[in-house]
């Protein structure tokens, strides 16, 4: 079985849009520093990395699902070009009502990313930049990092707490060796 890391998009690989906006044109994405690092590191140590995002543009009309998808396919071709491995994008198009199983917080988006990698979520993270991305990754047996924003607080109890997704990804690689060393090696994760 495979391990992954889960990735929430716009809050930890791009620039959030201002609130009540959307990103719907390549031009607006904005990649976050140490991204395509952040990205690297997690794939060279084993993980699956794909991206969970709800976007609830395309429900809007603002973006149609095969325009989200090309700015989805340029998105992992420029992280490759820095060596960098999307393995997969899983995105909830749907509006707020009626519910569907995909919209995080549910786990439904983890959950096929799962059956369809062949995953052992117990040994996977969600990192994201909301308690929602915390919840869907709880619901879905995943470990959790929620990433904090300037003036922000820890909230959703996460698993970890990161100011970056290049900051999650050294501190998951951190527990993974804190794990392997001998319980008297070990040293708490900051």
């Amino acid at each position: 079985m495979n391990k992954a890391a889960f990735l929430d998009r716009d809050g930890v690989i791009n620039r959030k849009a201002p609130q009540g906006e959307y990103i719907t044109r390549w031009e607006d994405m904005q990649f976050l520093p140490g991204v395509g690092e952040a990205i690297g590191l997690l794939n060279r140590a084993g993980f699956l990395v794909i991206v969970v995002t709800n976007q609830r543009c395309v429900a809007k009309g603002l973006i149609t699902q095969a325009e989200l998808e090309a700015m989805h396919e340029r998105m992992r071709d420029e992280l490759a070009r820095v060596g960098s491995t999307l393995d997969a994008v899983y995105y909830c198009p749907h509006e707020l009502e009626p519910a569907c199983t995909c919209r995080k917080p549910r786990p439904g988006l983890l959950l096929e990313a799962a059956r369809a990698h062949n995953l052992d979520l117990p040994i996977s993270w969600m990192i994201g930049d909301s308690d929602i991305d915390v919840e869907a990754g709880r619901s879905a047996g995943c470990n959790t990092v929620r990433l904090l924003g300037s003036g922000e607080s820890e909230s959703g109890k996460p698993d970890l707490v990161a100011q970056s997704l290049l900051d999650a990804a050294r501190k998951i690689l951190q527990w993974g060796d804190a794990k392997k060393a001998s319980p008297s090696q070990r040293q708490p994760i900051q």
